[in-house]
């Protein structure tokens, strides 16, 4: 069956197919669904008895999921189909009311924090969870949230617990980190999301041969975290958080900083700014995309629902629309606030169908494998009376690379119980444009071995640094800033230097004499 997902990949392009070559498909994906279902059945018998019930309900929802890839004809949306945004979708976040103090710590006892932490900090170069990085004065992505909410709940007295979205790749640490915590004001819950086979990109089947997954770590995958609402579902915690009279979840990533609790967003779903009769069911923090989020989802009006338009599913000739800054104002932040009731209320009616992402990959050995994945925020058009809130751009701070750790472990920001705060001393709200190398800047151990300390950044806009670069201590960077070191080449910015609206290239080195 050679080349089964290219055919199916073409009956999911634009093209229309003649009746018989359609009858053809159809029949090859019924074969292809029951042949996964042998396998998985075959994988099943191989778990250990005490995991069987748990590994079902996974496969159950990977066999959900493969079916959904197979009946996904064409694009999941159509350019011309796409609504204005209604006036009323997308909330500034200036409009939304401050609570009364004596209101604050009812709402937040209704409220539960959920942190997806299912990521490795492999491509950082660091081993382990990346929420165990160090950020900021040797504080990790983790002591950072453990701070931001027992703050919060010594403040008003209230109870807040903080849930972590493990994957099979962080569960193990993750556990062992958070005994730290235990003299902390805050209850920790972990589960973990879906552990799913990866599937051969030539005969659609899985490419595991058991359910022993440390010994064969390869043919498996995290599906995205698209599958939190399921998986949270499967682990008990959100029944448990029901049946404690608990109302909201605020889910986002870990890595993101600025994604803290916000008082007046709460206000807006359970306090006196609550607006009409409905509950809001689910809210996506936006906030306006500028020329570095051109990729970034984004919230549209389609089939009368606000739903995430994220770039894989824009059809080539519509790339640059998409990107458009002027056509999409906004992009999503991956902070959700989403009901609990409506959660299970979807679930249970399994009408949860969010667009698969088909990500492409090639294992060590050669072999060409698809991971089908979903994203948490394409869950929003399940839901009723959904809206966006667009918020400031300090509630989007995430950290994907050593660019983005040289911003936050810089002067722009103080640390205030566990959140980062721009200093006063910045002109504008909008933080600098880092690019830094890849070659020499990429894995956090090389990184910090290229600053004696982090430079001054109040006053910058743009830094590129490309090639073999070190900065001395007490350096300042304004304006824009370009050091280009060529190969062979090796820039040494000395002790002290004012870089302002300065390129550097060739050759400079300070040596001790």
């Amino acid at each position: 069956m050679t080349g089964a997902i290219d055919i199916l990949l073409k009956v999911r392009g634009h093209q229309r197919v003649p009746s018989d070559t359609k009858e053809f498909h159809e029949a090859t994906k019924r074969d292809a669904l029951l042949r996964l279902r042998k396998d998985l059945d075959n994988l099943l018998q191989t778990a250990d008895d005490a995991k069987k019930p748990i590994l079902q309900k996974e496969m159950c929802g990977f066999e959900a999921l493969f079916h959904r890839f197979l009946q996904e004809d064409g694009p999941s949306v159509e350019w011309d189909r796409i609504q204005k945004l209604p006036q009323d979708a997308v909330k500034d976040y200036s409009s939304l009311k401050t609570p009364q103090e004596s209101e604050i710590r009812q709402m937040l006892d209704k409220l539960v924090v959920i942190k997806l932490n299912g990521g490795l900090g492999t491509s950082m170069g660091c081993h382990g969870p990346k929420s165990v990085i160090p950020v900021r004065n040797d504080l990790t992505f983790l002591d950072l949230t453990v701070q931001q909410i027992e703050h919060l709940n010594k403040t008003y007295g209230a109870n807040v617990p903080l849930v972590l979205m493990n994957s099979f790749n962080t569960d193990d640490d993750t556990e062992k980190v958070i005994r730290k915590y235990k003299g902390f004001q805050v209850q920790i819950y972990t589960f973990n999301q879906s552990c799913y086979p990866r599937i051969s990109r030539d005969s659609l089947l899985p490419v595991a041969k058991d359910f022993n997954i440390e010994n064969d770590i390869e043919a498996w995958y995290p599906p995205g975290h698209g599958d939190f609402y399921q998986s949270f579902q499967n682990s008990g915690l959100l029944k448990k958080f029901l049946d404690e009279g608990r109302e909201y979840c605020f889910l986002s990533n870990i890595d993101n900083l600025g994604a803290t609790v916000d008082i007046n967003i709460l206000n807006r779903l359970l306090g006196d700014d609550r607006q009409g009769d409905k509950p809001i069911e689910f809210v996506m923090e936006v906030t306006d995309k500028t020329r570095a989020d051109v990729k970034g989802g984004t919230l549209i009006h389609y089939e009368n629902k606000l739903r995430l338009l994220e770039i894989a599913q824009v059809p080539k000739e519509h790339v640059d629309d998409f990107k458009s800054v002027k056509t999409f104002k906004f992009f999503n932040t991956n902070n959700i606030w989403a009901r609990l009731e409506s959660i299970d209320r979807v679930l249970n009616a399994r009408t949860m169908n969010m667009e698969i992402i088909v990500n492409n990959k090639t294992l060590d050995n050669g072999m060409r494998v698809i991971q089908l994945e979903t994203a948490v925020g394409a869950a929003m058009k399940c839901f009723d009376g959904g809206i966006g809130i667009n918020v400031p751009r300090s509630r989007f701070l995430p950290v994907k690379k050593t660019s983005d750790l040289l911003l936050v472990m810089s002067n722009l920001y103080s640390l205030k119980y566990g959140s980062l705060v721009m200093s006063p001393q910045r002109m504008f709200p909008t933080t600098p444009l880092v690019k830094l190398g890849d070659n020499h800047f990429s894995k956090v151990k090389e990184f910090l071995g290229r600053f004696a300390n982090i430079p001054d950044l109040i006053e910058l806009d743009h830094l590129t640094v490309s090639g073999d670069v070190t900065f001395g201590r007490g350096v300042s960077l304004r304006g824009t800033v370009i050091i280009i070191a060529n190969h062979g080449d090796r820039i040494d910015i000395p002790a002290g230097a004012i870089l302002e609206n300065k390129i550097v290239s060739g050759n400079m080195r300070i040596l001790d004499h």
